[in-house]
């Protein structure tokens, strides 16, 4: 099992839902979060002058898969997610040693629903 965590642009959000769904995905946690990399933040002019907002606002995508599920989620992660510029986001994969399902105790892929 893997834990798949992605940070995308908001305004992208519905087109990645939707290309989990189709791919039958049905555990997703989004949260509404604020960063910056290589693109150092938003930048803004007011009468004039330019400052920096700092962070950009993301969405921060949490997933729970089976091994075989990996490949094909992340490649329509990313590109649901693309649009070829500098804060498209990123996606971390860590692999899960073990998935609890508190209601009924399931473990493994057991708890997971596929």
């Amino acid at each position: 099992m893997y834990k798949i965590e992605a940070i995308i642009r908001p305004h992208l959000l519905e087109a990645v839902r939707e290309a989990l769904t189709d791919l039958h995905v049905v555990g997703i946690t989004a949260s509404d979060c604020r960063g910056s990399g290589s693109q150092r933040g938003v930048t803004h002019s007011f009468r004039g002058s330019q400052y920096g907002a700092g962070l950009s606002p993301r969405v921060r995508l949490e997933i729970v898969v089976t091994n075989a599920q990996l490949e094909s989620i992340v490649d329509a992660i990313q590109k649901a997610a693309y649009t070829g510029e500098v804060g498209d986001g990123k996606i971390w994969v860590t692999a899960l040693h073990e998935v609890v399902r508190i209601r009924t105790n399931e473990r493994g892929d057991a708890a997971l629903d596929v």
